[in-house]
């Protein structure tokens, strides 16, 4: 499937960035042998946010998509043995569900493949731009309101859409919201979140290497 040119090479310059930033507050810092044992430390939990992957995924109201998107991402990162590598989280456009937990059709259709979807809803914010590295959107509706929050060009080169990693789905150009669907709606959203999440963990990983 079609992908910007450009978008490889993002991934990689942000994660050369990120490699080299490590590379030189461990050869530099009087910290380095107690960061290396993963010791509790100010200054190790600063190194440690500096080398994660902090990806933030987006959809309208957090009880769905984004929700399971980030239960399969943990799900797959865990697999590989990258959890210290990574921070996974996920938000809505909306206030309407905070603190609730995804929708149960999503929850069901998740255990039914192997995942347990707990994420408790929560709000974007802008100040979410500095936390993460990526903000993976679900749809272009996302995508402009998210956008609308941006603070620098730089905000905006964060912003990827989830569409953009499918390696299965040619032609398919958004993760719909199966909230007003059925069961079939919920499994196909599903599915193609399984597709996106394996495309941008092997991006990732690809410009790790």
């Amino acid at each position: 499937m079609y992908r910007p040119s450009s978008l490889g090479h993002k991934l990689a310059t942000k994660i050369r960035i990120i490699t080299e930033t490590k590379k030189n507050y461990v050869e530099k810092s009087p910290f380095s042998c107690r960061y290396r044992q993963k010791s509790v430390t100010l200054q190790q939990d600063f190194a440690l946010k500096l080398v994660m992957k902090r990806i933030l995924f987006i959809c309208l109201g957090n009880i769905c998509r984004s929700p399971a998107a980030d239960g399969i991402m943990r799900h797959l990162v865990a697999e590989r043995g990258l959890e210290d590598e990574f921070l996974i989280d996920s938000a809505g456009i909306g206030s309407w569900h905070v603190g609730q937990l995804p929708d149960y059709r999503m929850r069901q259709c998740g255990q039914r493949h192997g995942y347990n979807f707990d994420h408790r809803a929560r709000q974007f914010s802008s100040k979410d731009f500095a936390r993460f590295d990526l903000i993976a959107v679900m749809d272009q509706e996302n995508y402009h309101d998210v956008a609308r929050q941006a603070n620098s060009q730089a905000d905006l080169a964060k912003i990827i859409r989830m569409s953009d990693y499918l390696r299965h789905h040619p032609g398919q150009k958004t993760v719909p919201d199966p909230y007003y669907g059925d069961t079939r709606d919920f499994e196909f959203a599903l599915e193609l979140l399984e597709d996106a999440c394996e495309g941008l963990l092997e991006e990732l990983t690809k410009s790790h290497q």
